[in-house]
């Protein structure tokens, strides 16, 4: 960590005290309970990531750091701020409530449910308030007012809104800018490093051009994070951007549009098993690892088809080997895309790894008379399997923060 958390630090959620993990989207500090809830949200919700037992890029955390002291959570409970909340009997969890229900209705209503949002007056069309609130993000972001943006993001601006007269998105304007952790806080909502401008230039080439090189190096990060995050999961290295050394999946045809999802659905487990590993490491067997606190399988994303969420959860039901060999696929085929290797034979390939997972252990399934993961909106608690050994439990818990 860039420093170490003060002891007035508390959760943003219950306001216990000295909160060990981050919720990077949201801005805030959370407790080890309130992060088993966040966990089964899914990261289209809430990324979590321990304080202190997960590599941190410095300017990440500093982003985080600083919408947290900032106040970013007044954003996520505006409404509770309201004396007449107390009247209504709406309040905030508290650390003595209990985890289930308490903790986790709140954490819903307030993260999943955006219960306790400021809401802008409605209007009969959404995409003009969209339009507008993107238009004051691309202004926003050449400023350092974090907390800003984070308020026009949560209320629907569009991280990579390519703005029609200025002919760029507003990581454009944050890169010109040097605003490092706008282009943190940008990024981690979805903007594109690689997206070109109209002159055909990317937030990269800005930055390089303004002589901010630290925040085009992380730039060049963040454009190659999936399959660094695949490649180190495998291997425990991640390749040299410096020297030109890229793992990356370009834009392709629609027919390949299904290797793209393919390789977000595997970084997203990659990042369940990461956090589990971290998560039960840092317990000391606690009355919290419980059969409620685990996060068996990727939970629901609801903007994803129903068989892209099933195919999601099966592959938690990968043990050690056969994942990191489908992980090997994926590194294998984004490295060849990005060298221009002829893609021929490359949807069946695609095809051919979906097939696998969609058939994985179900004739075990069978013989045990054990359902699959079919019903991707159920809440049934299902048994954690070890996802990491212990190793790499170590080599997670080894490594301090930058």
């Amino acid at each position: 960590m860039s420093k170490r958390l003060r002891s007035s630090e508390v959760c943003a959620d219950c306001s216990g005290p000295d909160p060990s993990w981050a919720s990077v989207n949201r801005g805030t500090f959370i407790c080890d309970e309130c992060c088993s809830v966040h966990r089964s949200l899914g990261r289209h919700i809430s990324q979590v990531r321990h304080l202190k037992h997960t590599p941190w890029p410095p300017t990440l955390l500093q982003m985080v750091e600083t919408l947290y002291n900032n106040g970013a959570n007044s954003i996520w409970e505006h409404s509770l701020l309201d004396p007449a909340s107390i009247m209504s009997g709406r309040r905030k969890a508290n650390p003595q409530d209990k985890v289930h229900p308490n903790k986790a209705e709140f954490i819903r209503a307030k993260y999943q449910m955006l219960a306790f949002v400021h809401r802008l007056p409605c209007r009969d069309d959404d995409s003009v308030t969209a339009k507008d609130l993107s238009k004051q993000l691309h202004s926003s972001v050449r400023t350092g007012n974090l907390e800003t943006c984070l308020r026009l993001l949560s209320l629907g601006a569009q991280a990579n809104f390519f703005h029609p007269e200025k002919g760029n998105t507003p990581l454009h304007v944050a890169s010109k800018a040097g605003q490092i952790l706008q282009a943190e806080l940008l990024a981690v909502y979805g903007a594109d490093p690689g997206t070109q401008d109209s002159s055909g230039k990317t937030p990269v080439d800005y930055a390089r051009q303004g002589g901010h090189h630290e925040l085009a190096e992380r730039l060049v990060e963040i454009q190659y994070e999936l399959t660094d995050r695949l490649a180190f999961y495998l291997c425990g290295r991640k390749p040299d951007h410096k020297n030109g050394q890229h793992f990356i999946i370009p834009q392709m045809a629609d027919s390949n549009h299904l290797f793209e999802e393919l390789a977000m659905d595997v970084y997203d487990e990659v990042d369940r098993r990461e956090t589990d590993a971290v998560w039960l490491a840092t317990q000391n067997h606690s009355t919290l690892v419980t059969e409620t606190t685990v996060v068996p399988f990727l939970p629901v994303n609801p903007e994803y088809s129903s068989t892209r969420n099933q195919g999601r959860q099966k592959l938690a039901r990968f043990n050690a080997h056969e994942f990191a060999t489908l992980v090997i696929d994926i590194l294998s085929d984004a490295k060849r895309r990005q060298q221009g290797s002829p893609l021929s034979g490359s949807k069946d390939n695609v095809e051919l790894i979906l097939k696998t997972i969609s058939n994985q252990h179900s004739v075990e399934s069978q013989d045990n008379d054990q359902p699959d993961y079919d019903s991707v909106a159920s809440d049934e608690d299902t048994d954690l399997e070890a996802t990491a050994s212990k190793a790499n439990r170590q080599k997670l818990l080894g490594k301090d923060a930058n």
